[in-house]
């Protein structure tokens, strides 16, 4: 009987439970904010749910009530609705805040944020708000908006803390706990010497757990990766994949330590790269935004269109000059799209290959040579283990399925597989060839765009597989069908 009654109640145990995970955090929060508790309340009731949260309902309130949420809640608490919101959004936003809140939520953000913000509203009120900021805040957004938007400078923050190299064990721990009353960024401390100049860093806990009587100078880790403030996005993006860092320190040209790049920053620059990238892979010049007009992304698409329309008709042509190849042996056709295929992955793939190492602005003649000639010979080997593995099945394919004798069936699977390999062989080439050559004459390689290789890869396969199948079946076997 107790066992009917517990499954009696399991469905509604699960229901209850599904609930649970899943609360309606949105409607909660709205009826907090459109709801009649005083100020005070409100505050303390939203400060229950996460940044990200409150985020999500800003665009399903109207004007009246963002503007209530933004008087009602703390600087700190919207500065941190403001990291989970898009800039433009967020910026639109900031015009509907009075100006001393604007700024007050401006000295909580990080520098690099807030200073991109402000970027993005209108000129008369930004200079309003800054204005209004702290001095040492002020200063700080300066700096960063004195970098130029490629420059890593553009993403460094002031949050961060750098002591002298000449301190006691017991006076960097004073001067740690100092400068943390407004820099939370504690995990990594920098040192400096007494000239300013950037000497490497410690860690914390190295630090919490060394005696007094310890040498300061034996925790520094002088190996500790650094960047320029003025070195481009471009230059160092390698260099940050590469660092397990929560804390980069960015120098100016004098080896002086002006700011860090965070965790959450080198995601960011890393995304906006690879978006920036796969934009340009695609064939477009920028990577579009969702509100942009139709003629704006005509003009940006237009241009690799005509190109590709161009190589297009070329391949057609090409394919035509065969007509009579393909009369004798109607047969080969159905294979065309298998051989053209797999060269555009091929070349693809060596060219998004080709992209990630020249990254690298080191590369020397030598390794680009080598780059060259691994891709061949990748591209060879793949070749012939698919172009075996497709002479032995579309040998049993044509001989079972088309009913051909076994001398017809493998002797246009030979050619097919031949031609899969001098057509990957080619096309790893050409996808590694192309990136390098743009690279040579100041282009961005990754306008060497996807389509662009494939279209090439086709123009190459259809010559090679045609001609192998004029010379091979034709001419030499003299085959008919």
């Amino acid at each position: 009987m107790e066992e009917d009654i517990f499954e009696t109640d399991s469905p509604a145990r699960e229901e209850s439970d599904e609930l649970t995970e899943h609360p309606d955090y949105k409607s909660e929060i709205i009826g907090i904010i459109t709801g009649n508790d005083s100020p005070k309340i409100m505050q303390q009731r939203l400060e229950d749910y996460h940044g990200n949260d409150i985020a999500n309902v800003l665009e399903d309130l109207d004007t009246k009530d963002r503007r209530k949420l933004f008087r009602i809640c703390r600087a700190a608490m919207v500065a941190e609705v403001f990291e989970y919101v898009e800039e433009d959004t967020a910026g639109e936003y900031l015009t509907e805040m009075d100006l001393q809140k604007a700024a007050a939520v401006m000295g909580e953000l990080e520098t690099d944020t807030a200073a991109a913000l402000l970027q993005t509203i209108e000129r008369s009120r930004r200079e309003l708000i800054i204005d209004a900021l702290r001095p040492e805040i002020r200063d700080e957004i300066k700096l960063v908006a004195s970098f130029d938007e490629d420059e890593i400078g553009s993403r460094l923050t002031t949050n961060f803390i750098e002591i002298g190299n000449g301190l006691t064990i017991k006076e960097a721990m004073k001067e740690l706990v100092r400068q943390a009353a407004k820099n939370d960024n504690i995990t990594t401390l920098f040192i400096s010497d007494e000239d300013g100049e950037y000497c490497g860093a410690i860690d914390l806990k190295d630090l919490i757990t060394a005696r007094s009587t310890d040498d300061l100078n034996d925790l520094i880790v002088t190996s500790f990766p650094y960047l320029y403030a003025h070195e481009t996005i471009d230059e160092c993006i390698e260099k940050l994949k590469s660092y397990s860092e929560d804390l980069i320190p960015v120098l100016d040209n004098s080896n002086r330590l002006i700011g860090v790049i965070t965790a959450q920053s080198v995601i960011e620059v890393v995304d906006d790269e690879m978006g920036e990238d796969y934009a340009k892979f695609a064939g477009i010049t920028a990577e579009e935004d969702l509100n942009e007009g139709l003629f704006e992304s005509m003009k940006k698409r237009l241009p690799w269109l005509l190109i590709l329309l161009g190589l297009g008709m070329l391949v057609s042509a090409v394919i035509g000059i065969f007509e009579g190849i393909i009369a004798e042996l109607t047969i080969i056709m159905a294979f065309q799209s298998l051989i053209l295929g797999m060269s555009g992955n091929v070349g693809t793939q060596s060219l998004a290959v080709t992209l990630r190492v020249l990254m690298d602005e080191n590369l020397t003649a030598r390794d680009k040579r080598h780059l060259v000639f691994k891709e061949m010979r990748v591209g060879l080997s793949n070749g012939v283990l698919l172009g075996t593995a497709s002479f032995i099945f579309l040998g049993l394919y044509i001989m079972i399925f088309k009913d051909k004798a076994p001398e017809f069936s493998f002797a246009v699977s030979s050619c097919i597989g031949i031609a899969m390999i001098v057509a990957m062989l080619i096309s790893s080439t050409v996808g590694t060839l192309i990136p390098l050559f743009f690279k040579k004459i100041k282009i961005d390689p990754a306008v060497a765009s996807g389509p662009l290789i494939t279209t090439i890869n086709d123009l190459v396969s259809a010559v090679t597989y045609y001609s192998t199948c004029w010379l091979l079946l034709i001419n030499i076997l003299h085959l008919q069908g």
